[in-house]
Order: C-alpha cells, then structure tokens, then sequence
C-alpha cells in the first residue's frame, strides 16, 4: 500500500505529515490506556511482536507494484484481534519506519501518508468491532461474517486512502483514474483471503490457549469484554 515516490510531491507532503502526526497522536493515546490495563512489560511484548510481524509482512511475503501503489498482505485486522488496536497501531508504524530505513529509504519522505494509510482502517475496525462483536463473544469464537467485516472494512480503508492520496498528488487525470481502480480491483484479492486467515489465527489461538501466555495477547482474544 506504498504510496510510489514521485505521486505527491513539494509542499503536499505537509498534509501526509500532518495526518500521520495526528493518527499516531490517538495510537499513543491508546498506548498509554493499554499500558494501564496490562502494564508495560505486555505492551511492548505486543508491540515487538506485531512490529517483527509487520515487518515480515512486508518483505516476505508476496507484494507487487500495481497502479498507484502496491498490492501487500498486511493483515491488520488479524494484528487487532491478537495484540489489540495499540499495539497493533504501533507496530504497523514501526514495522513500516524499519522497512524504510533499513531497505527503502525512497519511501520515507511519504511515511507520514503511509501510516495515515495504514492506522486509520485499524482504528475504524477498533470502533466497528465495539458494533459488530458482542461484548459476551471472545475474539477466538468470531463468526466468518463477522471476520469478513473487519478485513473488508480494514483493506477498503486502505484502498480510499491510496485513492485520496493518489488525487490528491496527480489529480483527476484518466490515466491516474485508470491506476486508482486497477489498484483497487487487485486489492479485492487480499479481502478475500484476509477472513480465512483471520479464521486460521482465531482457531489456533483458541487451540493453544493453555500454552499462549496472557501477556502476549489481547484480553479480548480469549475472554468476553
């Protein structure tokens, strides 16, 4: 979901930047209440783990330039139902920050948008899920629609954001028009695997929930809210 070098430029990056400090100001927020929830000690653990992850998601597996930006298997709302929405916030800024200094600096200058990108879905399927989920359902007993939701809610939100950005970098022009949907279409393939990986990670969770330590996971997994 890589906002390409070159698409918005000059003063624009301003915006990204603004955005990007804005929605990592609610994620500190977030940090701070979780730190009070489950201490310290478990919110960095969270927050190491889905940063490794995201990381790993970005670099090994499959991803592909395709339009306005690239075609990744991020797995955000997975991220959220194991480690929660702080730790998952932070870990996708992290584990994006480490990938552009240690592999793409190109992408730094657009970092502001990408986390923008990336941490506005994740605290929009924060709130949904608070609608969709009720407060006596454990993450590990998820019903597929209701998986269905947070990824299709979550990767939707990317895609409106690498939209917003792409017309607002370039404009309206139909060669920028026809990258936008190209992008978008491509992207329908990661909401359609996402649930099923959501399901993957939900069952083994529950499987091994006598070996999973309390502090590596959101309360929420294995316990009502």
């Amino acid at each position: 979901m890589h906002i390409e070098p070159g698409l918005v430029t000059g003063t624009k990056l301003v915006l990204g930047y603004a955005t990007g400090m804005a929605v990592g100001g609610v994620a500190l927020k977030l940090a701070v209440e979780t730190v009070r929830e489950k201490g310290i000690a478990s919110f960095l653990v969270r927050t190491g783990v889905a940063t490794a992850l995201v990381f790993t998601f970005f670099e090994i597996l499959p991803h592909f330039p395709v339009g306005v930006s690239e075609v990744h298997f991020i797995l955000g709302s997975t991220l959220f139902l194991l480690f929660g929405a702080a730790p998952a916030a932070l870990g996708l800024a992290l584990g994006l920050l480490v990938q552009g200094l240690c592999f793409v600096p190109t992408d730094l200058p657009q970092y502001g948008m990408n986390v923008t990108t990336l941490l506005v879905p994740l605290l929009a399927i924060q709130a949904l899920a608070q609608r969709i989920v009720s407060r006596n359902t454990a993450y590990v007993d998820l019903r597929y629609s209701q998986t269905l939701a947070l990824s299709t809610a979550y990767q939707s939100g990317i895609v409106a954001w690498v939209a917003f950005w792409a017309l607002y970098g370039a404009g309206f022009g139909a060669a920028n028009l026809s990258n936008i949907v190209t992008f978008a279409a491509s992207y329908a393939i990661v909401i359609v695997i996402e649930p099923f990986a959501d399901l993957a990670v939900l069952a083994t969770a529950k499987a091994v929930r006598d070996l999973t330590a309390d502090a590596l996971v959101t309360t929420r997994l294995h316990n009502s809210g």
